[in-house]
């Protein structure tokens, strides 16, 4: 309806009166006049488009906020609505054709008034703000070509009259919360090319109608929580291009009728539950192919041959499968191929040439990442694999069983950015050229056999920050180039044979260090007091060395900790006041060193998830507040001089500091005369018992130092362990116990269990000697006790073992003089006799051990019986020395008589140093050595 405008209605008034008057205006001015108003009346608004859509478009814009960009602040009556932002109208009839407010920072919901625009043929709102749901009005637009709502928060289901959009072409509604089924009425809009719903809430099966949208191009899916088959209806979609359908919770086996798509470029399945094997002709089906993405599904087999004939792939995705068999060496003809990821499979058969196919990538030049990661592929890497692309940025090897020394022409890799090898048996030192991967940003090598130093090029990579060399065999100092890592976050060098001072270096240049782990390694020194630079340090792990000194009060400045382990050193002193300021701190372990001084207060403030000060020599009363009222999450075992503390703790009562003075009753003054008459006779009756009780005593004494030093373990474990301590599982019989091997854990670790024969006299002294000096030492060539047991049998008689780790060479006495069965089990076991090298290793292993206990022990251990018998190797042929049932502590500036030890000659005959009583013997030791360099 067209309405008068003021202006109009001024004209006619105005020529009214005139008439009315009767005064005759020139004909040149009437008539202009009168075509003046004419046109007002038949164009009320001077708008050349329908008001219909003028009405729609106000209702639209009034459901609609726009604080930001102020977009439609001009859709007012200052201009024609065809000239509105984001509007364009058709030049035949002047209706609105087009909304296009893409990115426009809108917010609000979609009016239903919308559905009035009739001649609308493109609806475009993505990347806004806009929820609620979709009007079903929308599905009265006959000529709409285009819906894209894409990223968005439209909630609510798809409107099922959608289809009556007949003219649909494109359909966007991505990124947005969209719920319910796929309405089955989408599959007649026959004129559909592109239909996309990824990553929304739908639920439900795809309906088999969508077969029926023979000019569907490309359907995407993805990420939904769509379940069930694949409808073979699609099948049908013979110009479909692009099929995404990954990140549901599809399942069965693809519909074989979708290798008939002939065209398909893009073919993404992943992130559902298909099985099944890959058809052998998949490249052949899909000559066109792009891109393949069918990782994390249940597909098993091989990969196909066949896909040497998709000339013009550039991606293959076939990660967390459960492909097997040998990864073919047919990709060098992918001319395109920029991305290979095999990760996590059951890839690999067992081949020395399994990784040969590396060497044909050396064709793909637009090559950027490659991933095997967590197979089971064997061999060595070519030393073509410095010949890959330049482009290389991503090359993960990890948790497989690749052998041999690892190629310098890796270096040649410049743009690598992610290097992961890891999890493998890679041999030899790490090659110098990885300083030229000036783009590296994560490496890792942890859990390998590396040997040899830490590349000081490591220092020249700037982009570094994860670096990962832990459980290898790394030796020398960390080299202070790493300092120049300024954007290391995280550092593990634990596990390895590194030594010397930490380097203050590694502290002062990079602030944003966030977990730092050197543990079990053999650092001595101070920790640096620059650590305290690490603002950011969140993990600190340096534990199982053997750093000396006091705790750098700087530590404190770490004010981000959560946990701090420095257990198993030689740390003195007290604990800083400073770590008063570790507000967040939840695990703190500094357990098993030298630390005193009384427990601060400011500990019970700190909401610890774990405190562990076991083994030190703290003394006065712990408290009974904040951590220390929870006994599972503080310890404080092994610190003699602790008293008070809540009951759970076992510790004794302190004593009253201000003791009462009270006047002493007559039944005190009884008391003070009767108790010492008491005592006299009490003297003279124990002096009776004393000898009967001194036997028990000492095993009471042995009893309880075995529990300070070990966990304890029982008897039946011991006895199930080892089928009742069969003859099977013996391994050997010495002069005051048995050995036998056994399991007793669940995943089936060996481990050594010696039996003490307390029927032998000086079984009990041996087992005490031996807790003594294991107790406090720990090196990587002394053979490690796990546990130990002292109870009962199952017949009443006193029982004592310990449980060593498993060395599963035996000793070297049966690798030097071998008996027949020996030289039988190891032809059997294809096992060689240690060649000269190896003897030189072990001899040498053997004396880092007595160096260790002669000059690095908190008091100096004399071993006193060092032969082949006591010298035990590991799987790789490293010396262990074991058995101190002989040892001696030997006391710095004592008399020979105080020291720890019996009389009378100590060690085996043959190895025992002529007059050797273990009194003095230090210089006598060589001899010991000597005898076996000779055997």
């Amino acid at each position: 309806m067209n309405l008068l405008s003021p202006f109009c209605v001024q004209n006619l008034v105005a020529v009214l009166i005139v008439l009315m008057q009767g005064k005759a205006l020139p004909l040149t001015s009437t008539s202009s006049f009168l075509l003046t108003a004419a046109s007002t009346i038949t164009a009320p608004r001077s708008f050349g488009g329908n008001e219909t859509d003028y009405e729609a478009l106000l209702a639209f814009k009034a459901k609609i906020q726009d604080p930001h960009s102020n977009t439609l602040s001009s859709w007012n009556d200052s201009l024609d609505f065809c000239n509105w932002p984001g509007i364009t109208c058709g030049r035949r009839h002047g209706r609105v054709r087009i909304i296009n407010l893409v990115d426009q920072k809108l917010a609000g919901s979609l009016s239903p008034y919308v559905g009035n625009i009739s001649f609308l043929r493109e609806i475009r709102l993505a990347n806004n703000t806009i929820h609620g749901e979709i009007p079903p009005e929308v599905g009265r637009l006959l000529r709409l070509r285009v819906l894209m709502l894409t990223n968005n928060s439209i909630e609510g289901k798809i409107p099922a009259n959608l289809s009556g959009c007949s003219s649909l072409a494109e359909l966007y509604i991505d990124h947005n919360k969209l719920g319910g089924e796929i309405p089955m009425e989408l599959g007649f809009l026959s004129k559909l090319t592109i239909l996309s719903f990824r990553q929304n809430n739908l639920q439900g099966r795809i309906p088999h109608s969508i077969g029926n949208l023979t000019s569907l191009e490309s359907l995407s899916l993805r990420r939904n929580v769509l379940e069930g088959n694949i409808p073979d209806s699609l099948g049908r979609l013979k110009r479909l291009t692009s099929l995404l359908l990954g990140e549901n919770k599809l399942s069965g086996l693809i519909p074989p009728s979708l290798y008939n798509l002939s065209l398909i470029t893009t073919f993404n399945l992943g992130g559902n539950g298909f099985r099944g094997s890959l058809p052998s002709n998949l490249g052949l089906s899909f000559p066109h192919l792009q891109w393949l993405a069918l990782w994390q599904n249940q597909f098993s087999g091989p990969i196909p041959g066949s896909l040497s004939n998709a000339s013009e792939l550039e991606v293959i995705s076939f990660t967390y499968n459960s492909l097997t068999g040998k990864i073919p060496d047919i990709f060098g003809k992918l001319h395109r191929l920029s991305r290979l990821h095999f990760g996590s499979n059951n890839l690999g058969t067992g081949g020395d040439d399994e990784m040969a196919f590396l060497a044909s990538l050396t064709n793909c030049s637009m090559l950027k990442v490659v991933s095997i990661n967590n197979n089971r592929l064997e061999g060595s890497l070519p030393i073509t694999v410095g010949n890959l692309s330049t482009y290389m940025a991503y090359f993960g090897l990890s948790g497989n069983h690749i052998v041999g020394r690892i190629p310098s022409g890796i270096g040649n890799l410049v743009d690598l950015t992610f290097l992961y090898m890891d999890r493998n048996q890679f041999t030899g030192e790490i090659p110098t050229s990885f300083g030229n991967l000036r783009k590296l940003e994560q490496f890792s090598l942890f859990s390998n056999r590396l040997s040899g130093k830490i590349p000081s090029s490591l220092g020249n990579l700037p982009m570094l920050s994860v670096l990962y060399l832990d459980d290898n065999k790394l030796q020398d100092t960390i080299p202070a180039s790493l300092g120049g890592c300024k954007n290391l976050v995280s550092l593990r060098l634990s596990r390895n044979n590194l030594n010397g001072s930490i380097p203050e270096q590694l502290f002062g240049t990079s602030s944003v260090l966030f977990s730092l782990n050197l543990s079990h390694n053999q650092f001595t020194g101070s920790l640096p007091s620059t650590i305290g630079s690490l603002r950011g340090l969140s993990e600190l792990d340096v534990s199982w060395n053997m750093l000396s000194g006091e705790i750098p009060t700087s530590l404190g400045g770490c004010t981000s900790l959560e946990v701090l382990h420095m257990d198993d050193n030689f740390l003195q002193g007290s604990i800083p006041s400073s770590f008063s300021s570790l507000r967040g701190i939840q695990f703190l372990d500094l357990s098993c060193n030298n630390l005193s001084g009384q427990l601060p207060n400011f500990l019970v403030t700190i909401p610890f998830i774990s405190l562990n000060l076991s083994y030190n020599n703290f003394e006065g009363e712990v408290p009974r507040k904040g951590v220390f009222t929870n006994e599972s999450a503080v310890s404080v075992v092994g610190n003699d001089k602790l008293c008070g503390g809540i009951l759970e703790l076992h510790l004794p009562e302190c004593p009253d500091k201000e003791p009462k003075k009270t006047k002493m009753s007559r039944l005190q003054y009884l008391l003070a005369i009767t108790i010492p008459c008491a005592l006299a006779g009490a003297i003279t009756v124990s002096s009776f018992l004393f000898c009967w009780f001194k036997k028990k005593r000492k095993e009471h004494s042995s009893d309880t130092l075995l529990k300070e030093s070990f966990p304890q373990i029982s008897y039946e474990r011991l006895f199930k362990a080892t089928d009742g301590f069969s003859t099977p599982n013996l391994i050997g019989v010495g002069s005051f116990s048995s050995v036998y091997k056994g399991k007793i854990d669940e995943d089936g670790t060996l481990v050594a269990i010696k039996v003490l024969n307390l029927q032998r006299r000086g079984a009990s002294k041996s087992f005490k000697d031996e807790c003594e000096a294991l107790r406090n030492i720990r090196h990587r060539n002394l053979v490690k006790i796990i546990t130990s047991c002292s109870s009962i049998d199952f017949q009443g008689n006193n029982f004592k073992a310990l449980v060593y780790e498993y060395m599963p060479r035996g000793s070297l006495e049966k690798w030097l003089h071998p008996t027949q069965e020996t030289e039988d089990d190891q032809r059997i076991n294809q096992v060689q006799r240690p060649n000269l090298l190896e003897r030189i290793n072990i001899a040498i292993d053997v004396a880092a051990a007595l160096d260790y206990l002669h000059h690095h022990c908190h008091s100096p251990i004399i071993h006193c019986d060092v032969k082949p018998s006591n010298i035990l190797l590991d799987e790789d042929m490293i010396g262990h020395l074991g058995d101190f049932g002989l040892a001696r502590i030997f006391q710095e500036f004592s008399e020979p008589s105080l020291e720890s030890s019996s009389a009378g000659i100590k060690g085996t005959t043959g190895y025992a140093a002529p007059g050797n009583n273990c009194s003095f013997p230090l210089p006598i030791i060589p001899l010991n050595i000597a005898n076996i360099l000779i055997e």
